[in-house]
């Protein structure tokens, strides 16, 4: 798991160093804000949208460990090229491609992580390999900062440097594949019926993974029933440049400070996941009714004309998003079977990525008409995000590992 972790924090390196770029490096090659808008906006819905293909067909094929290489391989190939190149329609295509690799490899790594973990907690597991995401998440963007400052803007070298965690990240891979071709073996409570919203006894609770009929079952009724609940508190959740653009256009802080509290934020996240993932191998998904409580603090603390409490808001944003990375998704994990978990993983992606995209909107839209409506909306959408986790029944503990 901790090796798995490894491969992440390199590779967020890698990734998260190029999209701390990528608005300049296109606006540089001549790309105005309409295109930098589109491509962008086209590269996380191919991250989140294609999961919806790429889930299934790693179910089908069980070749997980190719699908999660692949992926990786596309992305770290993508970042460097894209600051050799310097044609715009071509740095296009490499910023989408980057995200194409996230989507190819997700429902595939996930999965392979969900089993990994079964013999260490799945929330603790899924949360450290948080913990471990954010961490390159800081060193790349710093990395890419640095290079930029000492070669006067040079963005060739600034992503080329990049290579480097990018193959380390592939090699580490490799080797970890080789060590355990089939992780599947973690799997402790193989056969047992997940505990959650649904009783053991529901014809629609998963068969056992060996089973080759679960493959063509359809995902359990728990599935649905806490993806409704997911889309509900993601639609509720204002997104960091929304937050950002408050503080900038309001004069709270200076612009430069901005990537500094972003930082916190990913700091408050790395924290908030370890935290909830230790208490949802404890008390199970009741844990996750802090989440609504937290979406709902943002806008009233974030959107003040007071700095310290805006600040507080960007914080508990960050931490609301590393229960979002973490613990929502190993609640999947102990719901569906290891036989429909990648193409449960890809749905639960695209009703994440569709949430997140309304919540932006809406946020953004509200924000200019009332800042006050604008909180008592998003108050409004996660108290019934409360209400829908509470009526899943998703509260018992999960299954023992």
């Amino acid at each position: 798991m901790l090796v798995f972790g490894g491969v992440s924090l390199l590779m967020d390196v890698v990734y998260e160093g190029a999209r701390s770029v990528t608005g300049p490096l296109l606006a540089h090659l001549g790309a105005s804000a309409a295109v930098v808008g589109v491509v962008t906006g086209a590269g996380e819905a191919a991250a989140l949208g294609l999961r919806l293909a790429s889930g299934p067909l790693a179910d089908r094929s069980r070749r997980f460990w190719a699908w999660t290489i692949a992926g990786y391989v596309l992305t770290a190939a993508s970042v460097p090229v894209l600051g050799l190149t310097g044609v715009l329609w071509v740095a296009c295509t490499l910023v989408i491609a980057e995200r194409v690799g996230k989507a190819v490899r997700s429902p595939a790594k996930d999965t392979l992580l969900s089993h990994a973990t079964a013999a260490t907690g799945r929330g603790r597991g899924f949360a450290v390999h948080e913990a471990m995401d954010q961490v390159g998440a800081l060193i790349g963007p710093l990395t890419v900062a640095g290079v930029l400052a000492l070669t006067g803007g040079d963005y060739a070298p600034a992503l080329g440097v990049l290579a480097l965690p990018g193959v380390a990240a592939v090699a580490l891979l490799l080797w970890l594949r080789a060590m355990v071709p089939d992780p599947v073996g973690y799997e402790t409570t193989v056969g047992a019926a997940p505990e959650g919203p649904e009783s053991p006894e529901d014809p629609d609770s998963p068969e056992e993974p060996g089973v080759s009929g679960s493959r063509e079952r359809k995902l359990p009724r728990a599935f649905w029933a806490y993806a409704v609940f997911t889309a509900a508190t993601l639609t509720g959740f204002a997104t960091f440049g929304v937050l950002s653009y408050h503080l900038v256009v309001r004069h709270l802080v200076p612009t430069a400070t901005v990537p500094v509290l972003y930082a916190a934020a990913m700091a408050a996240d790395a924290v908030a996941a370890l935290a909830t993932g230790w208490l949802y191998d404890r008390f199970g998904a009741q844990v996750l009714a802090v989440l609504p409580l937290l979406s709902a603090a943002v806008p009233a603390l974030a959107f003040t004309d007071t700095v310290g409490v805006a600040v507080a808001g960007a914080l508990v944003w960050g931490a609301a998003v590393g229960i979002q990375e973490s613990t929502l998704r190993a609640t999947v994990a102990d719901l569906v079977a290891p036989g429909r978990r990648a193409t449960a993983y890809g749905v639960f992606a695209g009703i994440m990525g569709g949430a997140a995209l309304t919540g932006g909107a809406l946020a953004g839209v509200l924000y200019e008409v009332s800042i006050p409506l604008l909180i008592v909306v998003v108050v409004g959408i996660q108290a019934a995000a409360l209400v829908l986790l509470w009526a899943t029944r998703a509260v018992r503990s999960p299954p023992a590992h």
